[in-house]
């Protein structure tokens, strides 16, 4: 069952006047919290009607807390990215209710650290199957439609995938991770050309975020500080500031302004494009 969720709210909210995605469709995939909630956000925000979706059941309480907030300009779907057969049944969801898709954002994943001789297989395997395989099956479960809705855009249809500077640069202890965000980075281009080159109206881009205070960035330190380890995060933090020449870490709501110029019009001669949002982590 699909049901309105509201996403926006509290003191962080914003109004994005101008509206560049009126009138568009979009999907987020791994859409309650983190980088996820806040593109959600921004695209309601700017006019379009979003198809929220996590792995949370309709009836949990950060679900119907969130519902009451908005109204009927976002919707929630549970979607497991790693199932294809759940990916076909959402697909069917977002063509039944009639308004296409104009916009799709992978940003669904799960992170990952360990030595590579310490990585067991069904961890690797796991990371792959929500990092890798989700953006695979929602590109090649979505184009169809997607293909149709950007008939009537300028520029067409936009696929975003979230990748990482970690599927851009090494560092050590991330080999389950890096592999699978680096597939992404490759997986965007490839079908960029293969869509650009067959006249699919169909872009597709991945954005390259640093270190975002999200969850699931800050939440391994977090854990180690309810464990007893007082400095965990002040260290971690440390850490990332000291080599990102910005000096701290992203707001989600900056990755959401890379996710929302994708999305509209103005990056209508953009496809198969690394855009790296990272405060410099990557230039030095």
């Amino acid at each position: 069952m699909v049901r309105p969720v509201p996403i926006c709210g509290g003191h962080n909210q914003r109004e994005w006047p101008w509206g560049n995605l009126q009138g568009r469709v979009a999907l987020v995939t791994g859409g309650i919290g983190g980088i996820g909630r806040a593109i959600s956000e921004r695209y309601a925000s700017e006019g379009a009607t979003v198809w929220v979706t996590d792995m949370l059941d309709e009836d949990d309480p950060v679900v119907t807390e969130l519902m009451g907030r908005m109204g009927n300009s976002m919707r929630y779907m549970k979607l497991d990215v790693s199932s294809e057969e759940a990916w076909t049944a959402a697909e069917r969801a977002v063509r039944d209710a009639g308004g296409g898709l104009d916009v799709l954002v992978l940003n669904a994943g799960i992170g990952y650290g360990a030595p590579v001789t310490e990585t067991p297989a069904s961890d690797w395997r796991q990371v792959m199957a929500v990092n890798t395989d989700g953006v695979f099956y929602g590109m090649k479960t979505m184009a169809p439609l997607m293909g149709e809705s950007g008939k009537t855009r300028r520029g067409g249809s936009s696929i975003i995938a979230v990748s990482s500077i970690l599927g851009l640069v090494g560092h050590a202890e991330t080999v389950a991770y890096s592999a699978s965000k680096g597939a992404v980075a490759l997986m965007t281009k490839a079908s960029a050309v293969e869509f650009a080159t067959g006249g699919v109206p169909i872009r597709v881009n991945s954005i390259h975020p640093g270190f975002v205070r999200t969850a699931m960035t800050i939440g391994a330190a977090e854990q180690r500080v309810a464990e007893g380890e007082e400095t965990a995060l002040d260290d971690f933090v440390t850490y990332v500031t000291a080599r990102t020449p910005m000096g701290r870490l992203a707001e989600p709501e900056e990755i959401a302004g890379a996710a929302a110029f994708l999305a509209s019009e103005d990056a209508s001669y953009m496809t198969g494009a690394q855009m790296v949002v990272d405060g410099g982590w990557t230039a030095w």
